[in-house]
């Protein structure tokens, strides 16, 4: 089986190709604005160095969020075009869910993006990635609140605004993350959506 994961939930583009748990080639890029320009090339590239197709691809499986609007819009695009056309199964997970995998950590896990505004987009695992808390749009100060009944906890982050204590750089392990979300029920490539976990700023102006 062939996998392709697709992650551009951040200013980075984590992508990859995996067969029978085997890296193929991957990316792992810091793209910032230029994300929306860079994602498709690179994948191709990825595609190109492997001396694969899309066509080859057994399973899609894409983060659909929670992060930047622009960024998962730009992952999703491509994972359901891929699907769609080509007739691929394809199934999303949560970057929350993706950073507590990658991580072998003995403390709570609790994987952080910020969310402007005071808010940030998070979650809390044990470290056998048991959820504690599931993926949340909170205010800074409700989960620090949560956190003084943890123990000990490691926050796991790719966002330098992002400050506590006893953190972790993410980086995903490609491997992990496929392993345990590769029979994951399959989805209509049409019913692929977005899961911001918060409105859109345009949507909140409205209220």
């Amino acid at each position: 089986m062939r996998y392709l994961y697709i992650d551009t939930s951040s200013s980075f583009l984590y992508s990859a190709i995996v067969e029978n748990n085997t890296l193929i080639e991957e990316v792992k890029q810091e793209f910032g604005h230029n994300l929306s320009e860079e994602a498709m090339p690179a994948i191709i590239s990825m595609f190109e160095k492997s001396k694969l197709n899309a066509k080859d691809i057994d399973k899609i499986i894409v983060v659909n969020g929670p992060g930047s609007f622009t960024g998962i819009r730009i992952g999703i695009t491509i994972a359901k075009v891929y699907a769609w056309s080509l007739n691929i199964p394809i199934t999303t997970i949560t970057s929350i869910e993706a950073m507590a995998i990658s991580t072998n950590i003995n403390t709570y896990k609790v994987p952080m993006l910020d969310a402007r505004r005071g808010y940030v987009f998070t979650g809390i695992f044990d470290s056998e990635n048991n959820v504690i808390l599931e993926p949340s749009y909170l205010k800074k100060e409700e989960l620090n609140d949560k956190l003084t009944d943890l123990n000990v906890f490691t926050v796991i982050t790719n966002d330098n605004t992002i400050d506590y204590q006893n953190q972790e750089s993410y980086t995903p392990d490609f491997l992990k993350i496929i392993e345990k979300f590769k029979d994951k029920e399959n989805l209509n490539p049409h019913g692929v959506n977005p899961n911001y976990l918060k409105l859109t700023e345009a949507e909140e102006s409205k209220l």
